[in-house]
């Protein structure tokens, strides 16, 4: 049997049990089941068609720097392969990844949307389409366009959708006046909420992507040259779910974050580099709730940012000793 899932720029992430990232899941026979693909390469296609200043074929070539860009992480195994242009639509039924363009001028802040078929019976990926919103202006030009929203960027950040992964909280927003964030400051390309037209920045990995994707598709040696931090966050002796943790390497300025994914408040954070790492626990305030978690998920946001009193270093090749942040009410 095959169901279908569709995750928008800024809709839920379902988060398997204690996992180190917020990744796409579903529940089978009681369990908590991650989306992924089994079989490599994964193929794709693009569309045929492109959109005002975007060629078929500068789409195409856009869609595989952004593939080439996650293939090239060396602790994960993952592989693509680009099968050709179709007149296929993204999120047709039709047993083939497309990518393309689809003007929704009703969804006024969605850049794009990526959608699954998976097996419910393993949680196989079969199928994952992306489509981009063409009543935004775009650009494939190398040092970006001040008009015009990044294709490559944006398709990094889908294509992070694509492999089963959710959304980051690593990062820094403001209100508009006119409604909606504008980004500050991003430490992840999933972070929910892209940067302004023009920007290129997320065309490039960082710490926290290359942690998730190599947790959820692991190479060979990945296990035994990172760490994991193992936890649980408290208000009074009671557990926090979804308080966002993250940690800091003190030698190479990484960041690393997860989240508290169930009512214990239990947390894990793996690919840590070995060394040590200071623990910041904060509420998910700095964006929708509903980017990370469904809406019928009870976050926590009532308690103050706490940093763990204690260095926690991440040895190679396993978990250090399990801790516990206790954070203060607001």
């Amino acid at each position: 049997m095959r169901i279908v899932a569709v995750a928008l720029v800024a809709l839920l992430a379902l988060p398997a049990q204690a996992q180190a990232y917020l990744r796409f899941s579903v529940t089978l026979a009681g369990r908590a089941v991650t989306l992924k693909w089994q079989r490599m390469p994964v193929r794709w296609f693009a569309t045929d068609r492109g959109a005002p200043g975007v060629t078929a074929s500068a789409f195409q070539s856009a869609m595989a720097r952004a593939f080439a860009t996650w293939e090239a992480v060396p602790t994960a195994s993952i592989a693509f392969q680009f099968a050709g242009f179709t007149g296929a639509e993204p999120f047709d039924d039709d047993d083939i990844s497309v990518l393309g363009f689809q003007s929704r001028p009703e969804m006024e802040r969605v850049l794009g949307a990526t959608g699954f078929v998976i097996d419910t019976q393993t949680g196989e990926i079969v199928e994952s389409d992306i489509f981009f919103n063409s009543a935004f202006a775009w650009s494939t030009a190398a040092d970006g366009d001040p008009n015009a929203f990044d294709l490559e960027s944006v398709a990094v950040h889908e294509i992070g959708h694509f492999l089963g992964l959710g959304h980051s909280a690593l990062g820094e927003t403001e209100v508009r006046p006119e409604g909606g964030r504008r980004v500050l400051a991003s430490g992840a390309v999933m972070f929910p909420i892209a940067f302004g037209r023009g920007n290129t920045l997320d065309r490039q990995l960082q710490p926290d992507d290359v942690a998730g994707v190599s947790d959820l598709y692991p190479a060979g040696g990945f296990r035994r040259a990172t760490g994991v931090a193992r936890g649980r966050v408290q208000r009074n002796g009671t557990g926090v779910l979804g308080a966002h943790v993250v940690a800091f390497n003190l030698d190479t300025g990484a960041l690393v974050a997860g989240f508290t994914l169930n009512r214990d408040g239990d947390f894990e954070i793996a690919g840590l580099t070995p060394g040590a790492h200071v623990i910041r626990v904060e509420p998910l305030d700095d964006a929708d709730t509903e980017s990370f978690f469904s809406a019928r998920t009870p976050v926590d946001l009532s308690f103050q940012v706490t940093f763990y009193e204690r260095l926690f270093v991440a040895p190679a090749g396993g978990a250090g000793e399990q801790f516990t942040v206790n954070v203060r009410p607001k």
